[in-house]
């Protein structure tokens, strides 16, 4: 009988230590992938972001956005894990606390992406009229850098930042072509990709460019009016897609505020916890899936 016990108690060491020789057999045979991955979701993300910002020609200091990133994570879920626990529940806290350190820790990237394609998008609006100005400039017997710089000075950002870096390239001796192609790496668009590729052939094999711009901009016109023609179809279908997931957070609302009592297990049981963390994380899963199927790319 003690050594029936004995046995049984012997099997939770030998366990644990399976578990962890696994483990730590796993870390080491992958531990390149998970070194990886880790520098990616905490130096990476702070060497991606400070290289979007440089595109964005926006200057800012590497210190701060440390600070920053870790205020958003860490300090944030810290927040709300004291004020939920000291108001609520220390359990409801705590996974309040993790949520918004998740979320602080993940959207840094898909604002600083949001920001990139709205410049890209802002970029692709302003061409028709950056490549009539260059098309003009070339029949007034303008070279291109000249008609370049006839862009800068009449059109706003971000088209006027883009062709000026440009021209500073090229001033400190970078050739123009490879001054183009380093417009298509900061804006990797189809139209300025036509752009960039009509100009360098042109300028090698000879050719009338300004008839090849006026041709671009036909072509890009009739891009931009399909793209705002589906731009609202898309709109109409995220205010949708938004309601839809606005509705359980009002009517939990009206709940809370009409019968406060009968919403209190969702946030001291711990089965209401759950199934509160369940319904949020449905609900975010179904904006995802509807924003995924309303978007259309052209």
């Amino acid at each position: 009988m003690f050594a029936e016990a004995d046995s049984g108690l012997l099997t939770k060491p030998m366990v644990i230590a399976i578990v962890a020789i696994v483990t730590f057999l796993y870390c080491f045979k992958y531990s390149v992938g998970i070194f990886k991955w880790v520098e990616d979701q905490t130096f990476g993300t702070r060497s991606y972001i400070m290289e979007q910002l440089e595109l964005l020609f926006i200057e800012f200091d590497e210190k701060k956005l440390t600070y920053i990133l870790l205020g958003a994570s860490i300090g944030s879920g810290l927040v709300f894990f004291f004020i939920i626990g000291a108001a609520v529940n220390w359990t409801l806290g705590f996974v309040v606390g993790c949520l918004f350190s998740f979320l602080g820790f993940k959207l840094p990237k898909p604002i600083i992406n949001h920001m990139v394609q709205k410049r890209m998008k802002a970029y692709s609006l302003q061409m028709v009229d950056g490549l009539q100005l260059l098309a003009n400039g070339l029949r007034a017997g303008l070279s291109v850098p000249q008609s370049l710089g006839m862009v800068v000075d009449e059109l706003p950002p971000p088209l006027s930042q883009e062709f000026n870096m440009i021209l500073q390239q090229n001033r400190i001796g970078v050739p123009l072509d490879e001054c183009f192609e380093g417009l298509t790496k900061r804006m990797p668009t189809e139209d300025n990709d036509m752009f960039v590729a009509s100009v360098n052939i042109l300028r090698e094999t000879g050719g009338n460019l300004a008839e090849t711009f006026d041709t671009i901009v036909d072509v890009i016109r009739e891009r931009v009016r399909l793209q705002q023609k589906i731009d609202t179809y898309v709109a109409q279908g995220m205010f949708q897609g938004y309601t839809i997931f606005a509705m359980p957070w009002l009517l939990g609302a009206v709940y809370t505020i009409s019968d406060p009592a009968s919403m209190m297990p969702l946030f001291t049981e711990p089965i209401g916890i759950i199934m509160l963390i369940l319904a949020i994380a449905l609900d975010f899963v179904g904006l995802w899936v509807i924003m995924k199927v309303v978007k259309i790319k052209v």
